[in-house]
């Protein structure tokens, strides 16, 4: 929790005012044992009425005070905790927003999801009921304990023996429940994963009859984390029970030993009844603190795992300095020697590649499944970052830029078509909100795009389901397309993103491609022969080794890799 302090300081005059309201609060609650012992021991002994009724007047006003003090309590612990829990998200989006992927390999999707909604409910909950609960707990008992001593000094020894039996309990609590807690986060973690995973892979589940196995995977889980919860649950239940029991065993002693006070002349009624109640409020103070004792571990738990994210060092970060781009240069893409490996692998999945891409010109990367084609394209927006050597961008080294100024300059096309939540139009608008209608008409045309957004009924304003499962696979690839278009950027690339068109739409497509984008240079990843088979250069990966770079007439002639996948794809006559 202490790494999360700071999301409270700013509300540091709030916090004031709940000390001030708690202690007032608690006074009231203190003062009225007292009144209650005045009329018993004077008003009702001695038949004023008078006194009776002004006594009574005054404890109801102290009681109305008191409750005052409690709603504006409540009301500031909750607007604390609401607006801390906000900045807190707020935090982790941005924080989770500046991940690299190597970040990303590290928390699940599921994790990141359970962070900054579950964990951050807990630490919200803990925080109401700390401020409303806790910090009343010690004035409630220091006082009690001072009250009940000036009411009878004789029987403190009773106050002693609850105390001692209380804090027992609350450390045998302790002791089950805080390893519990942390297993309970873990869970939640693996129920989600679950959960998304069956949602993301519903067709593939029913496709291969997985229903079955589906439901017991997550039954499994299920069960798991409801078998924790119940034993946790089961604890904290125990707790009030017990504390019942223990209140009405103290009750009941101070009965009996104040009577023997009381038939001695050393106590009058109305101070037992005043004892017994500042007993009570000694007893609740230490319930409070109980009950903060069990909610603190899952609490800290989850403080723990939202700190965790929080704390996270992205890998790759903005220079100090940025330096500006080489006008001379613009749209020139060099690699120089690049050795990329994955954080934690042992190998090197890319080994000295060295190529220029120029402004005007198509440069497609082929080579077989696992050659490294989308991880050294990956390179170029720096989505991770090189081992060794550098990646120039406009004759600038990528990294002594910032990756704002960088992506700026990006159109990028990712294997996997993602469309968000909304309309088609606000998908194109996606990287340019300024870009007006005649720019998203333009780039559907070339996207070949145009010919299914014109049939519907409401054209550009149709709206978009969340990952774009209402439009077919081909029709996402090309929104997906027209989305980077829409940008104008200086620099486009299509990561193997024709895949799910046919051939004729695909030539379409490219030929639209050549024709409109003028001097933007161009990266194409294919598996197509036939979509790269006319780019001015083309690149031929194996093992992460550049193995052939050329025409494709050269490579023909010169890489035998190349051949081989052209071979297997079109026949002599249609690659001629």
């Amino acid at each position: 929790m202490k790494k999360l302090i700071k999301y409270y300081k700013p509300y540091v005059f709030s916090i004031i005012g709940i000390f001030v309201f708690l202690f007032i609060q608690t006074m009231t609650d203190l003062a009225l044992p007292d009144y209650m012992s005045k009329i018993v021991d004077s008003g009702i002994v001695a038949g004023d009425n008078h006194f009776i009724l002004i006594t009574g007047l005054q404890m109801l006003g102290i009681s109305l005070l008191g409750a005052a003090c409690s709603i504006l309590v409540g009301f500031l612990s909750a607007r604390l905790a609401a607006y801390s829990s906000m900045h807190m998200r707020n935090d982790i989006f941005r924080k989770v927003e500046s991940f690299s992927n190597a970040e990303f390999d590290q928390y699940s999707t599921a994790s990141l999801i359970t962070r900054s909604t579950n964990d951050i409910q807990q630490i919200q909950m803990f925080v109401v009921m700390f401020f409303r609960m806790v910090l009343s707990a010690p004035i409630m008992g220091i006082g009690g304990i001072i009250r009940a001593v000036s009411k009878s000094a004789s029987m403190t020894w009773i106050i002693a023996l609850a105390v001692v039996v209380i804090l027992g309990m609350m450390l045998i609590l302790y002791s089950v429940t805080m390893p519990k807690f942390k297993k309970v986060q873990k869970m939640v973690d693996r129920l989600n994963l679950i959960m998304r995973e069956r949602l993301e892979g519903l067709l593939v589940t029913r496709a291969f009859i997985a229903e079955e196995h589906e439901e017991q995977r997550f039954d499994t889980a299920n069960r798991d984390l409801t078998k924790l919860n119940l034993f946790v649950n089961r604890a904290m239940v125990l707790m009030m029970p017990v504390m019942m029991l223990v209140m009405n065993c103290i009750s009941v002693l101070i009965v009996w030993v104040g009577s023997h006070a009381i038939g001695a002349g050393n106590m009058q009624v109305g101070d037992m009844m005043a004892f017994i109640q500042y007993t009570m409020q000694i007893v609740m103070s230490f319930l409070m603190v109980s009950m903060i004792f069990i909610m603190a571990p899952r609490a800290a738990v989850a403080a723990n795992r939202v700190a965790e994210v929080l704390d996270t060092e992205p890998v790759i970060k903005d220079p100090k300095q940025s330096k500006p781009f080489l006008p001379e240069k613009k749209g020139v893409v060099e690699f120089k020697n690049v050795t990329f490996r994955y954080p934690g692998a042992d190998e090197d999945v890319l080994l000295d590649i060295s190529f220029t891409a120029n402004p005007g010109e198509t440069t497609a990367i082929i080579g077989s499944t696992g050659s490294g084609k989308s991880t050294l394209i990956n390179l170029i927006p720096r989505f991770y970052d090189v081992t060794q050597g550098e990646i120039m961008v406009d004759g600038i080294d990528v990294r002594q830029v910032r990756q704002h100024d960088l992506r700026e300059k990006i159109g990028y096309v990712p294997q996997k078509g993602i469309l968000l939540s909304g309309t088609i139009a606000s998908n194109l608008r996606y990287g340019r909100e300024d870009a007006d209608d005649s720019l998203l008409e333009k780039s559907a045309r070339i996207a070949q795009a145009t010919e299914f957004i014109d049939t519907k009924p409401e054209g550009y304003e149709t709206p978009i389901s969340q990952g774009g499962t209402n439009v077919s696979g081909g029709q996402k690839q090309r929104l997906s397309i027209a989305r980077a278009l829409v940008k104008e950027a200086e620099i486009y690339i299509f990561d193997d993103s024709f895949s799910a068109l046919d051939f004729k739409t695909d030539a379409s497509l490219r030929a639209a491609l050549k024709k409109e984008l003028g001097d933007a240079t161009v990266i194409i990843v294919a598996q197509r022969i036939s979509t790269i088979k006319n780019a001015e250069k083309i690149l031929v990966l194996d093992e992460g080794r550049l193995v052939g770079m050329g025409t494709h007439q050269e490579l023909m002639q010169n890489c035998d890799i190349y051949k081989e996948i052209a071979l297997s794809q079109l026949s002599k006559e249609e690659l001629a």
